[in-house]
């Protein structure tokens, strides 16, 4: 078994590389990722690990910012430090979570549920760990975009999508009107309500009220088409086809 451990404190990570030793001496340890932008660099420059043990609290954020900017098809085991109430969260959504201080009872747990699963559990898992992500509850209801020596407020309820490409971010209005925003889409979906919007791919955020129609792809992907023409076909990943169609029908 090939894993990834993602965790910023190094007495933990060496902590949980003696377990794994002690618990499979065959487990081999591929790297240790100590924030969201080296995980993911890690991620895009490496052939996926057959699991990941992921520390949700990083060096440069959440660990569920990883999922914003890169697909994920790997098997993944939170640790954190959360408290009993928020950890039921995770009962239900994720493959297994293991509360700090590690115990390698609970790694032996974590790891026997792991082998258990079949790909359809896997994905399954994944398509839900967005519900694990805290919400914030204020967003934003207007945008300043700078145009020339001005700023033009726009109202975000009137905005279709945005859209990135060569690091140059778009806003894409209602109306047809485009405008060049100077964020990126991580920086963009932070500030949105997302029972209003969401990142459909690495393109593009979305607004729900935009979307015209869903197509089911020969690969179990969605094409998604919305009531004003767009660059690109948007496409979602076949394991974000599940939680896009619940936030389509609002059962986020």
């Amino acid at each position: 078994m090939r894993i990834l451990i993602v965790e910023d404190e190094t007495a933990a990570y060496e902590n949980m590389v003696e377990m794994l030793a002690e618990i499979d001496p065959a487990i081999e340890v591929l790297a240790n990722a100590e924030s969201v932008s080296q995980t993911v660099d890690w991620l895009k420059s490496n052939p996926a690990p057959d699991l990941i043990l992921m520390d949700i609290h990083l060096s440069d954020g959440s660990a569920f910012s990883i999922f914003e900017q890169i697909e994920i098809e790997t098997p993944i085991i939170f640790t954190t430090a959360y408290d009993e109430y928020a950890i039921e969260a995770f009962k239900v959504n994720s493959i297994d979570y293991l509360l700090k201080p590690i115990r390698e009872k609970d790694l032996i747990r974590a790891l026997d549920k792991f082998s258990k699963l079949n790909r359809t559990d896997v994905m399954q898992y994944l398509s839900q760990l967005t519900q694990l992500a805290p919400q914030s509850t204020s967003y934003k209801d207007k945008l300043l975009i700078p145009v020339h020596d001005k700023l033009l407020p726009i109202e975000v309820k009137d905005i279709a999508f945005f859209y990135t490409t060569d690091k140059n971010t778009s806003v894409y209005m209602k109306d047809g009107d485009c405008y060049a925003y100077p964020k990126s889409l991580e920086q963009i979906i932070a500030t949105l309500n997302p029972s209003g919007f969401t990142r459909a791919n690495k393109q593009f955020i979305i607004s729900r009220s935009s979307v015209k129609n869903i197509t089911i792809w020969f690969d179990s992907r969605l094409l998604v088409t919305l009531d004003i023409e767009t660059p690109e076909r948007i496409y979602i990943s076949k394991n974000k086809a599940m939680e896009f169609k619940a936030w389509m029908v609002n059962e986020n």
